[in-house]
């Protein structure tokens, strides 16, 4: 998940004193795939398991469906994931790709513009000539300054394709997993409420995980996501068991 970064704070009351902070990388894309990976295989199995069972077939056939969904679902996460993120990386590249070769060939432009970006910041002329002066000097940190100021991106941290993928596949497998399990130990309405049991449950951990990951209620994210997951069970199993019994 997202990792602390933490300023090493100076003694108080000395030149340089840095206060603590408290924030998390949250750029990269593996976080992100994980949370949605495993809510989406809990809402897409839940909801696919249930619609089966509704039309109350034979258990393999239930069986099959989730393991076809959870199969098929991870594949698609994984792909779209792989993707998505291959696109956004690609096109930072090339947008640093140009502010490297601008740097290269027109330094001086560059850092006018750098110091020109200070002072609509506030920063005293003189103090924003220097800075950007500063800056020039190295080639890497032109490069990363001039990412961030222009581009709102951090060189160093793009987000990884494969990364996110991988992440997305293995935690929809586990999502869609948990309301399965009971479907290879028994059938029925006991499969059934064992099922939606296991569901709730793994909805209920993802909203409390969503809330410590935002810093939001747990309660009332908790009650999100379990509202979701009742919606999508309840229609998906009315339709199968009015498919079920309209078939012949």
């Amino acid at each position: 998940m997202a990792q602390r970064i933490k300023a090493r704070p100076a003694a108080r009351g000395v030149p340089g004193h840095v206060p603590v902070e408290h924030h998390r990388r949250v750029t990269g894309g593996a976080a992100r795939a994980a949370v949605f990976g495993v809510s989406d295989g809990l809402l897409t199995n839940i909801s696919l398991i249930l619609g089966v069972a509704g039309a109350n077939p034979a258990p393999g056939v239930v069986r099959l469906a989730g393991i076809a969904g959870l199969v098929g679902g991870a594949c698609s996460m994984a792909g779209g994931e792989y993707v998505s993120m291959s696109a956004q990386t690609e096109l930072l590249q090339r947008e640093l790709d140009i502010e490297r070769r601008e740097l290269e060939r027109h330094p001086e432009s560059e850092q006018r513009e750098l110091a020109s970006i200070y002072l609509d910041r506030g920063v005293p002329r003189d103090v924003a000539n220097e800075m950007a002066n500063a800056v020039m000097r190295d080639p890497d940190t032109a490069l990363e300054v001039h990412a961030r100021e222009e581009l709102g991106v951090d060189p160093r941290s793009l987000g990884s394709p494969i990364q996110a993928a991988a992440s997305s596949f293995v935690n929809f497998a586990g999502g869609a997993l948990l309301p399965l399990i009971p479907w290879f130990f028994g059938s029925g309405t006991g499969a059934v409420i064992a099922s939606l049991v296991l569901g709730f449950i793994g909805v209920l951990s993802v909203g409390v995980a969503l809330a410590g990951f935002t810093g939001r209620s747990r309660v009332r994210s908790s009650a999100r996501q379990l509202a979701i997951a009742i919606l999508a069970a309840g229609v998906t199993y009315g339709i199968g068991h009015l498919v079920g019994v309209s078939a012949p």
